[in-house]
């Protein structure tokens, strides 16, 4: 054996020692072993790993195994005080410099890494630059530099940040120590910049799988969008969850509605101050609060692993944000749900937003978003679309994983003659007019403009009237998503492509969907994650868990992940050696919380006469209820119907119509089960009511109205009947 493989093997053995000293892992995930081996050989690197691949244990494990500090480069305070804390309780010697430190804390610092007291320090750049801080760390015995978010570099990068630009320096002020750089998004074009930019020496570029198995994709048109992120949230009640929206007004909108309903949510956007952002974002770091609202400005750097859901209430401007902001769901491993709604005023508003780029920035910009687009409106595997955008292929043919592999959408029988019928429409149409335009036309709208230009004469006038409006509206963007019409010129008028000429010879065939009657049942991983779990246990050790992390003040995911704790639960170990085995545990949390959390599992397995040290055992998980028939606007309301308001105090202190308020009503009596219609309906006029339905039946209002003489309004019928039907079920 050479002397350079034996040097690389005691390496990695001294690299697996750390893990599972420090963090509890008996092994490597992929490319970090060949990731870590860099920076133990100072090879500078390029490391692009999806989020959840472990990016952060790539620099952090050599830096406990190198002499020296470790020097790392972070553009937020939220992620520089979230990995300290993590670090810390692993029982790693790390600190971080920012403005939230006071001067004697910055002193302290300062004599420590003076002291050689540190392994690990991070810093902002824009600080890191100054010449004071550069030349203070020129005396430090600096190990490695790991410049984390590195895409923030690279002009072509999606968060670019032109402070990270001059980290060029780097390289001058720390000759012979390696340099490594980090993100979890960057195309080959990326890549290659940060390297130029940081002017890396022959970097080793390492590139990971860009596909999250343990993510489940769905894309679904808004329609009720609210309710729509309201299913998500119930399946997910208790959990954390992002729900990104495009703008702030949605944010607030969204937030108060979901906090109107019972969950813990809170918003985040650009619009707030600093204070309200940080305590807001703390809330949900610390498990406060379930759900936190936001626009994209949340996310970047948040190191949150046991998030269980990301609902995009918006198209996202491309596929890089959204493989970015939704990678932030499962980072622990286990299973998450994505779900995005997008709408067609989706793509509208991000060109208007995108208006005022410059003219370089604007046309990559719109490249992306098309292709964001086309993402929304395809029928084919979402996770295998996703790694190729990036270039790379996905194994198998099925991921098991996403909308279009579970078989929850339906592909028409006969999609040859639809697509003929809409393309024949387009040429028909003379390849002059926009797809709305055209989907009216296929239905048979009357519109006038449609009479009066004399298209309801052509051949291709109604011919998919029996399908609707908005399914034919999707057909079309289906068909442009698979290159078989193409959008031109500045109102995006369709015209047929070479593909669209073979469709129309029958030479090709286009996939269209519709939505499932009813949604087919899911494979997902959920199932296998839970295997052998004691949910009691699990939920009791979670309380335990949020316990501690308060008395600590650190958020509850430093003392033990949800893998950790589902592990115990599964494990149910019975000594502190067996407690040693769970996922997770390394000597510090084992001499840390060991003792207290194995005397917990002892405690409750007897109580429960629950075996212990036994293989695990498939426990089925129970499905969430939902509610339906809610808005964000009628929410806003609730409160005030539950103080016996009448629809007339209602909609003067809203400003709302008095019809508008009366669904309010309707929807509050439904999702309150409210049984007693008394408070805005009098006592006489519910008998009278009452009397009629028991005549005619509740299924139609205007039965009652007639059997009463039309002397009884439609909203007090409205009322009555639905605490009577809430009263029988």
């Amino acid at each position: 054996m050479s002397a350079a493989s034996s040097k690389q093997k005691t390496n990695v053995a001294t690299l697996k020692d750390a893990l599972r000293q420090y963090w509890g892992y008996n092994d490597f995930l992929p490319l970090q072993e060949e990731a870590m081996s860099c920076v133990m050989a100072g090879q500078d690197s390029v490391v692009v790993l999806p989020t959840g691949g472990g990016k952060s244990l790539c620099f952090q494990t050599p830096a406990v195994c190198l002499d020296g500090l470790a020097l790392v480069v972070s553009p937020l305070i939220s992620l520089m005080k979230d990995q300290v804390d993590t670090l810390r309780s692993c029982g790693v010697p790390a600190a971080f410099i920012n403005s939230t430190l006071s001067e004697p804390e910055k002193r302290e610092i300062a004599d420590q890494i003076r002291r050689r007291e540190l392994k690990l320090v991070y810093v902002a750049p824009e600080r890191l630059l100054s010449e004071q801080t550069l030349n203070f760390f020129g005396t430090a015995g600096i190990s490695l530099i790991a410049i984390d978010e590195a895409h923030c570099i690279s002009a072509w990068g999606h968060d670019f940040r032109p402070e990270y630009r001059g980290l060029r320096v780097l390289k001058q002020r720390f000759p012979g120590v390696g340099i490594h750089a980090y993100t979890a998004t960057a195309s080959e074009q990326v890549r290659q910049d940060i390297a130029e930019q940081l002017g890396l020496n022959q970097p080793r570029m390492l590139v990971g799988g860009f596909d999250r198995p343990n993510l489940s994709y769905r894309i679904r048109r808004a329609s009720g969008k609210f309710q729509q992120i309201c299913e998500v949230l119930e399946r997910h009640r208790g959990e954390s969850g992002i729900v990104y929206c495009i703008s702030r007004k949605e944010v607030d909108k969204t937030a108060a509605g979901l906090a109107g309903l019972g969950f813990r949510t809170a918003p985040y956007h650009a619009g707030m101050t600093d204070v309200d952002r940080r305590k807001n974002q703390d809330a949900f770091i610390g498990d406060q609060v379930d759900v936190i609202v936001a626009t994209v400005a949340f996310g970047m750097g948040i190191d949150k692993p046991n998030v269980r859901f990301v609902v995009h209430a918006g198209m996202p401007k491309s596929l890089e944000h959204y493989q970015q902001e939704s990678g932030r769901a499962g980072r622990d491993g286990l299973e998450a749900e994505c779900t995005l709604l997008f709408g067609a005023g989706d793509i509208v508003t991000w060109r208007r937003m995108l208006d005022d780029s410059e003219p370089s920035a604007r046309e990559g910009a719109l490249r992306s978003l098309e292709a964001m687009h086309d993402f929304c409106t395809s029928v084919a595997c979402r996770h295998r679309a996703i790694v190729e955008y990036f270039g790379q292929e996905l194994d198998g043919d099925n991921c098991g994983a996403c909308d279009v592999c579970l078989g929850e959408l339906d592909l028409v029988d006969d999609p040859i003659t639809i697509g003929q019928k809409i393309l024949s429409c387009v040429l028909r149409l003379e390849q002059r007019f926009g797809a709305d335009y055209t989907a009216k036309v296929l239905t048979g709208s009357q519109e006038q403009r449609i009479v009066q230009a004399g298209h309801d004469q052509l051949s291709t006038y109604g011919l998919l009237r029996e399908d609707g409006l908005r399914t034919v509206r999707d057909w079309i963007e289906q068909l442009v998503g698979q290159g078989f019409l193409e959008k031109s010129g500045e109102f995006n008028v369709l015209q047929v492509t070479d593909a669209g000429q073979k469709l129309l010879k029958r030479e090709a065939e286009p996939q269209l969907l519709r939505p499932a009657e009813k949604q087919k049942e899911s494979r997902t991983v959920a199932a296998d994650s839970w295997e052998g779990v004691d949910r009691g246990l699990f939920d009791l050790l979670r309380t335990m868990r949020s316990e501690k992390a308060t008395q600590q003040n650190v958020p509850a995911y430093v003392v033990f992940g949800d893998a950790a704790l589902r592990d115990m639960a599964r494990l149910r170990p019975s000594t502190l050696d067996r407690f040693r085995n769970v996922k997770g545990v390394g000597e510090k949390k084992l001499a840390d919380y060991g003792q207290e959390f194995l005397e917990a599992i002892n405690s409750y397995c007897q109580q429960q006469q629950v075996t212990q040290d036994v293989a695990p055992t498939i426990v089925a998980a129970k499905p969430k209820p939902s509610r339906s028939g809610v808005n964000a606007s009628s929410i806003a309301a609730f409160e005030l119907f539950r103080q016996g308001a009448t629809i007339e105090d209602v909609a003067e202190r809203m400003n709302r119509a008095h019809s508008t308020v009366a669904g309010y009503l309707s929807d509050f009596l439904r999702y309150d089960n409210i049984v007693d219609p008394s408070p805005w309906v009098a006592a006489g006029v519910v008998s009278r009511i009452e009397e009629a339905i028991g005549q005619v039946g509740s299924e139609r209002l205007q039965p009652i109205h007639e059997c009463l003489g039309g002397e009884i309004g439609y909203n007090e019928i409205r009322i009555v009947a639905t605490c009577l039907n809430n009263r029988e079920q």
